[in-house]
């Protein structure tokens, strides 16, 4: 896959180190066998509208809501140099979110752990945050509305994506 660049962001597999940009946030994520390689464009929206908040703000305590490889909080991590919760239901994704995590120097910066939906103590224990990702569909993000808001710092930030055309 060639690379994403979104922003400050620069995204790119093993095979592309070699063009990794001077200036900015370059990080490596390779396809594998959890979803996300930042190719899809809700996640690349969501790399754009970070580097456009992180002109302005800060966060300090970062959530990435059904992480799938990582790519969202590695970013947050890598721009913010602060630590971030990265989710997922699916424990392989979790698996794959600390390897990339560790790949890119950030395995302290990262606590990847499997949760379904917000009910981890882990969650309630690192909130309330003032910035959440949630990249994932809209059912979920429909049924999810209520427990992020209640995890949202006031005058924090939660970026939702994920949406596909017929939804």
């Amino acid at each position: 896959l060639a690379p994403v660049t979104a922003g400050r962001f620069f995204l790119h597999g093993s095979h592309d180190r070699d063009k990794r940009r001077s200036g900015g946030h370059s990080f490596e994520i390779d396809a594998g066998t959890a979803f996300g390689t930042g190719h899809h464009g809700t996640t690349a929206g969501c790399m754009l509208i970070l580097d456009a908040l992180l002109k302005k703000q800060k966060p300090q305590r970062i959530f990435d809501l059904g992480c799938g490889t990582g790519v969202l909080a590695i970013a947050a991590a890598k721009a913010s140099n602060v630590k971030v919760l990265a989710t997922d239901i699916d424990p392989e994704a979790v698996r794959v979110t600390k390897l990339n995590a560790e790949l890119n120097n950030l395995g302290p910066n990262i606590n990847a752990l499997t949760a379904a939906g917000l009910h981890h103590h882990a969650i309630r224990q690192a909130g309330p945050f003032d910035l959440i990702f949630a990249n994932i569909l809209a059912r979920p993000l429909v049924a999810l509305a209520h427990g992020l808001c209640n995890l949202l710092e006031p005058g924090g930030t939660i970026i939702l994506s994920g949406l596909t055309r017929d939804q």
